[in-house]
């Protein structure tokens, strides 16, 4: 889960037309979160159709069911994993107005909370961002990254070297799947 900035709502007239699917919306948020789910960090549409997420349950909160900063961009496994779920004393991580750093951490395909974080134990149990299907794609992802990692410092072609090295370095962006747990293993390495 990585930080997202909220942009300005393109279309607010949809919105107090009662439509929080309005795909101007849904198409402004897909940009802020570079295409990913806002909690798995999964490339959507590389796992199903994305869904307009309410941070607070409209079924709970239903006066913030038409509120822009109530919705996100979400997978439909993470949008299903949170359901109806909240809890006002511990809330689930909201990476549009929060750094999702401050309460989780990731070792090699694993997320954990952060230093026994309430908040990223929840989230993390809740939305299931450790279950078995994800776990593989990142495990996957990072041993591609590590085979990266291996290959660049066993050349003793500096340029090579340093070609590899700026590779890994766009695999941590904020734009590709998983960046957060690929960044985490780069910072191990001494690369970032």
């Amino acid at each position: 889960m990585i930080a997202l900035v909220r942009p300005e709502c393109p279309n607010p007239e949809a919105l107090a037309a009662k439509d929080y699917k309005d795909p101007i919306n849904k198409e402004a948020l897909r940009i802020s979160a570079s295409g990913k789910c806002m909690y798995c960090e999964s490339k959507i549409e590389h796992n199903s159709f994305a869904h307009m997420e309410h941070i607070k349950p409209k079924s709970k909160f239903p006066g913030l069911e038409f509120v822009w900063e109530n919705l996100g961009y979400c997978c439909q496994n993470c949008n299903t994993n949170k359901g109806y779920k909240y809890d006002e004393v511990t809330p689930f991580i909201d990476p549009y107005s929060e750094n999702p750093d401050d309460y989780l951490v990731f070792l090699g395909y694993l997320v954990y909370s952060k230093q026994g974080s309430e908040r990223g134990e929840y989230t993390i149990k809740e939305i299931n961002l450790n279950r078995p299907e994800l776990v593989d794609r990142r495990k996957d992802k990072i041993e591609g990254i590590d085979k990266m990692i291996k290959a660049a410092f066993r050349t003793s072609n500096k340029s090579l070297r340093n070609q590899v090295i700026a590779e890994l370095k766009t695999e941590a962006g904020k734009d590709r799947e998983y960046s957060t747990a690929i960044k985490s293993v780069l910072l191990a390495q001494g690369i970032l």
